[in-house]
């Protein structure tokens, strides 16, 4: 399905039943929905509604210009909720959806009814980070996304992974093919210049899960852990044996702990 928000088309798909608790998946960089597919399906068999979206410039949704901000994109999740008559819900972003899951616990928190952030972290990048991420966008815009996509997969799956389950490292590496070059080079600036979300951590009111794979080396254990410890009874998970794509290299672990809390939510609990 389609909806015209803030002068863009998003693509986003929904699954269950329409009066049951809805979640909302927000996928990472530099994927689409269908890296929830996994988990769509697993909170949909235990009766709950699941709403997944392309983010500008991913997937199905619009390119537009390029010139993306992690607020265009808080403003894209706000709309398309609006769109669907969705008052509150549980988010679940993984990296840059766990960003821009926490700008918009920042923003707006009584959309919400709990949070899962998944490989992800509050701080903004160092200035180290920002260097590599200008010569990330200038490497896509020259050599295209296909060989950055051979490089990247490199980074989000365990040693297992590549060598156990080949065909979920081709089906991202394929996601991150098709999007277009000029999305990547422009969310690798969003990136570079989201906002430190980290004093605002003690602030979450909601239940949150956060969830991160042992082997996560680009969002590592210790960040989940400074996070969990500024959030207000956040609950830790570490993935045994994945990376940074954890709900892909351990997606029954991870389905398991999502499950559990989305039932714990559902009764108030």
């Amino acid at each position: 399905m389609r909806a015209l928000l803030n002068g863009f088309t998003l693509h986003y798909f929904l699954s269950g039943d329409s009066t049951a608790s809805p979640v909302i998946f927000v996928h990472g960089f530099p994927f689409s929905l269908e890296m929830w597919q996994g988990q769509v399906d697993a909170v949909v068999a235990e009766g709950f509604r699941a709403v997944a979206y392309d983010i500008r410039g991913h997937g199905m949704s619009d390119v537009g210009d390029g010139q993306y901000t992690i607020e265009s994109h808080v403003d894209d999740l706000f709309a398309l909720l609006d769109h669907l008559k969705i008052p509150k819900g549980v988010i679940v972003g993984l990296s840059m959806g766990g960003y821009i899951t926490l700008r918009a616990l920042e923003r707006e928190p009584g959309r919400f009814t709990g949070a899962v952030l998944c490989d992800t972290r509050s701080e903004a990048d160092t200035d180290e980070g920002r260097v590599k991420r200008a010569a990330s966008a200038r490497g896509v815009k020259k050599s295209g996304s296909t060989a950055f996509a051979s490089d990247y997969v490199k980074m989000m799956f365990s040693q297992e992974t590549f060598s156990g389950n080949p065909a979920a490292v081709e089906s991202i590496r394929q996601i991150i093919a098709r999007t277009p070059p000029l999305s990547i080079a422009g969310t690798l600036i969003a990136l570079a210049a989201r906002t430190d979300t980290t004093a605002s951590l003690g602030k979450i009111s909601v239940p949150t899960l956060i969830l991160v794979g042992e082997r996560d080396t680009v969002t590592p254990p210790a960040s989940s852990q400074s996070m969990q410890a500024k959030i207000p009874g956040a609950e830790l998970h570490v993935v045994p044996g994945a990376a940074h794509l954890s709900n892909f290299d351990n997606p029954a672990f991870f389905n398991e702990k999502l499950i559990a809390f989305l039932k714990r939510v559902s009764r108030g609990s």
